[in-house]
């Protein structure tokens, strides 16, 4: 539970996209679609995943998990953002501001784990074959997956935590669709710097250690599959993470705009319509990337689809 803290302001409000009354209508379409299509693929990826015997298999499964961190960090998120598209009411309380903050770091950090994971078990498949059962035995993968989330979780909190026990004051207008931390720092009263640059190093380096760790995985094994002899092998063994590190470019590209973003884009409504890029198009994209350029995951998605739609004509085939 967040501690104790003196403030006046028992509300915020979230400004969200405001400033653009004309396209509130269609950036309620366009984000419905693309966050249901998210939460659909999502869902198909772990229904696949559960149900295929074929995908009982390390990397599979951190995918499902994976499926599972982006359904609750957009859960977190675009819920409320499409609720305020079309009210006029766009208040929310002081706790539940603390939770959506919380729930968004812990889960989009373990996002960012488990991408780290993903790219360690691409390492250990390619570089390290014969011993790939026992480093990523059962009990080794479900180890890595608790990490994640704990790691996320205790992130969460330690952002989450020196945020809300800030003064608030008033004004209590949040320049954002979400209880983002740059604004909502923007409201507390007194000095409160030491505050933000701790965050936002913390941030930072959480994000580049991940990067630096998921770039020495890709090193390892690209040194790998060039001393394959083979092109059909090298093409094999390259096809296995080539859409991990598809998302990992699209998920950290973003995140490094965003958070790394020059003084001359820091306009209220420019970071309203960068947010976008992680709460909705990161989520929206990643379960296209993971289905299409996979052929498994690909073959069980589609067994899934006609066993749900037409039973008969799956046992017939």
């Amino acid at each position: 539970m967040l501690g104790q803290n003196q403030t006046t302001v028992t509300e915020f409000i979230l400004v969200g996209f405001s400033p653009f009354p004309r396209l509130q209508l269609l950036f309620f379409v366009l984000f419905l679609l693309m966050y249901l299509f998210s939460l659909l693929g999502n869902l198909l990826i772990m229904l696949a995943v559960w149900h295929e015997r074929s995908l009982h298999k390390p990397m599979y499964f951190f995918l499902c998990t994976l499926s599972i961190s982006e359904i609750s960090y957009t859960l977190a998120i675009n819920p409320r953002m499409l609720a305020d598209l079309v009210s006029t009411h766009h208040t929310i309380s002081f706790w539940g501001c603390a939770n959506q903050m919380f729930f968004t770091f812990a889960c989009g950090l373990t996002h960012c784990f488990l991408l780290t994971v993903m790219g360690y078990d691409r390492y250990v498949a390619i570089c390290h074959p014969l011993r790939y059962s026992v480093l990523m035995s059962s009990r080794g993968c479900a180890w890595l997956v608790i990490s994640s989330w704990l790691s996320g979780v205790v992130m969460g909190l330690v952002i989450t935590l020196p945020i809300f026990n800030l003064t608030f004051c008033g004004p209590n207008e949040i320049h954002h669709f979400f209880c983002q931390v740059p604004p909502l720092v923007k409201l507390a009263c007194g000095d409160v710097s030491a505050v933000a640059i701790g965050i936002g190093l913390l941030y930072i380096i959480v994000l580049l250690g991940c990067s630096l760790l998921i770039l020495l995985s890709y090193t390892f094994i690209a040194a790998t599959i060039l001393k394959i002899p083979s092109v059909e092998s090298r093409r094999k063994a390259f096809s296995t993470c080539a859409s991990h590190l598809i998302v990992v470019v699209i998920h950290y590209g973003f995140a490094s705009v965003v958070h790394l973003k020059s003084k001359a884009l820091e306009a209220l409504e420019g970071d309203t319509l960068m947010g976008i890029s992680y709460s909705a198009l990161t989520p929206f994209l990643s379960p296209i990337i993971f289905s299409l350029r996979n052929k498994e995951l690909k073959d069980a998605l589609k067994k899934v689809l006609l066993r749900s739609l037409c039973p008969s004509r799956l046992q017939l085939l």
